[in-house]
């Protein structure tokens, strides 16, 4: 080993190598420990991740627009495929909403740990004042068990509407009404999809993306009534904020329900946000006996 060869030769020069593979052998390690918590019927599943900017216009569309990228840079980092099945650009930048697919095993089991609200504040790049500005984005994730569950959808409970696609994709999406969009009338539920080139594909792309919805909202309301029988108070809601991302004053990404901060904020933009799923899938394990309780961290991984 290392370690050996640089007591023998007590050669100080091998201390970065060394540092470096075990630095490398611990995320290794915090990797395989987050996979063995993944023990959720669906966590093996690929996922759909929905997300959406909040209040405030051009600056939340495009505090959304980053945390679609940061995704898809996690998605690239783990070889996972991924397929936009709609994107709604904004006004002036940023997005209105994007849904896609992740496509390989357990991304759901993972990406279920991004679900709700990530805080932005930073200077505004499109206020001519410089002030600094607060933006909130929410992400909602989805188990694709297309294939491994049979959701009954009455036809009667559909409202589909077509309309002309508006995101980027070439003259010939533009010119046809092949966009679909798929309202679920007892539920209320709205799904779209406009980045296929053909009507019928779009429609079974909502419908996939509808179905995953319809099975989320059934397994929330089975989760809530057993919270009401064990009198159980939940952790994570719908809704609550889960993340802040501080760009100025100072530079700072800090999950709350975890306590594990960083302050490489470039990095985890740019995709590095394992360790915050790992230490929240830790947690959960913790709080159901799986685990021991994690220790709080900070990390600088780049």
């Amino acid at each position: 080993m290392l370690i050996d060869l640089a007591e023998q030769e007590q050669d100080a020069s091998l201390e970065p190598e060394i540092r470096a593979q075990l630095a490398a052998l611990l995320q290794q390690a915090d990797a395989l420990k987050a996979e063995a918590m993944l023990s959720g019927e669906h966590d093996a599943s690929s996922a759909i991740v929905q997300i959406h900017p909040g209040a405030g216009g051009t600056e939340s569309q495009d505090w959304a627009q980053m945390l679609l990228r940061m995704y898809l840079r996690w998605a690239e980092r783990h070889d996972y495929k991924t397929q936009m099945l709609d994107l709604q650009p904004g006004e002036e930048a940023g997005i209105k909403d994007a849904t896609f697919e992740v496509n390989g095993t357990y991304a759901y089991g993972y990406l279920r740990a991004e679900a709700g609200i990530h805080r932005l504040v930073r200077i505004s790049p499109f206020d001519a004042n410089k002030r600094r500005h607060t933006s909130f984005a929410s992400v909602s994730v989805f188990p694709d068990i297309e294939g491994e569950i049979d959701i009954a959808i009455n036809e009667n409970d559909l409202r589909i509407d077509t309309y002309r696609a508006s995101s980027a994709g070439g003259q010939h999406v533009n010119k046809t009404s092949s966009a679909v969009r798929i309202t679920h009338l007892p539920t209320n539920i709205v799904v779209q999809s406009q980045n296929e080139r053909s009507q019928h594909q779009n429609k079974a792309a909502a419908m996939k993306v509808l179905k995953a919805r319809l099975y989320e909202v059934e397994r929330q309301k089975q989760e809530a009534a057993l919270q009401k029988v064990v009198g159980e108070k939940k952790d994570i809601a719908w809704g609550s904020q889960i993340r802040s991302y501080v760009f100025a004053p100072y530079q700072m990404v800090k999950d709350h329900r975890t306590g594990i901060e960083s302050g490489n904020i470039t990095a985890v933009m740019d995709g590095s946000v394992d360790p915050f799923i790992q230490g929240y899938l830790l947690r959960a394990a913790t709080a159901d006996g799986r685990a021991p309780a994690p220790e709080q961290e900070t990390t600088d991984e780049p």
